[in-house]
């Protein structure tokens, strides 16, 4: 579902920048659902859990992957029982997480404590429950030079088996670009899927914590007005409900870190309706030749950031 072109105002950027702490609700510290987006398919949720302290929720008619931000869990749920190690923090490497199908009765509970996203998206398909392990995610090294930047596709198509869900994790260190060049994928064609996105940003602090910020841009596209140009900061969130989006910009001294939930109708040329196409935007494009002759920047492994 995309919004009526009558309804957009361009510039209104704090329409699609939900700052931390302004879209809590009820147990959730963070909850963007498709109704609170305005579109039809994508959502986020994170649960911050005190030591010992449980969350019981129902995944309705969404798919929910459960994803440890800070901190491990026992997720129960049909019948199951999956243990996730987690991590220290998201700079901390992949992590474990668990899927969950619509229509499943979950708890979280966590003996230590911590953080948790739970990525979600609209479906009709029902997969069983199950646990994939932080050494069995895909870790990639993409760009080169200032865009380097490490990409976990923890649940992008060729990774794990899902009914309309696309989430990855994207590091980028302090001082580079990422979501660059800047791209859309908000129209279904041969080279690109129509998909809504979601990010949901954590900034490193300074060595004595001092906060940290980042940048986050978004422009018009064929048919869709939007113009965000934005400062971020730790646990932000930017709606991408079309438009070219990128780049994304880490300040000197403060790393950053995304989570991108992703979803949207069928693809009508993939199998199983589901694929993660883009168009870069045609000014920027050229940029990807230019890596071939940088290396990548050498603060990035696959194993960690």
């Amino acid at each position: 579902m995309r919004l009526p072109q009558h309804e957009l105002r361009v510039n209104d950027g704090r329409r699609y920048l939900l700052p931390a702490g302004t879209a809590s609700a009820g147990a959730y510290e963070l909850e963007v659902t498709p109704e609170s987006a305005g579109w039809g398919y994508s959502g986020l949720r994170v649960v911050a859990l005190a030591a010992a302290e449980e969350h019981r929720f129902d995944t309705g008619v969404d798919e929910v992957v459960v994803v440890p931000l800070s901190g491990g869990l026992t997720v129960e749920a049909d019948g199951s029982h999956v243990e996730l190690d987690g991590r220290r923090d998201v700079f901390a490497g992949p992590t474990d997480f668990a899927y969950l199908p619509p229509g499943t009765a979950a708890t979280l509970h966590s003996e230590r404590g911590g953080r948790f996203a739970l990525c979600s998206a609209r479906t009709e398909r029902r997969l069983p429950v199950r646990r994939v392990a932080a050494a069995d995610v895909a870790v990639e090294l993409r760009g080169a030079g200032r865009s380097s930047r490490q990409v976990r596709n923890f649940g992008t198509p060729d990774h794990l088996d899902a009914g309309a869900i696309i989430a990855c994790e994207v590091i980028t260190p302090d001082g580079n670009w990422s979501s660059y060049p800047a791209h859309k994928h908000d129209e279904a064609g041969e080279h690109e899927s129509e998909l809504e996105e979601i990010y949901y940003f954590e900034i490193a602090a300074g060595p004595q914590g001092q906060p940290g910020l980042g940048f986050f841009r978004t422009s018009s596209s064929p048919g869709h007005a939007i113009e965000i140009t934005e400062e971020v900061h730790d646990r932000d969130v930017v709606l991408v409900p079309f438009g070219w989006h990128g780049p994304a910009v880490a300040a000197p001294g403060h790393a950053m870190y995304y989570l991108n939930v992703m979803a949207g109708p069928p693809h009508p040329g993939s199998s199983g309706g589901r694929a993660w196409l883009i168009s870069d935007h045609p000014d920027q494009t050229w940029v990807r030749a230019t890596w071939a002759d940088q290396e990548v920047d050498p603060r990035l492994t696959k194993e960690t950031p």
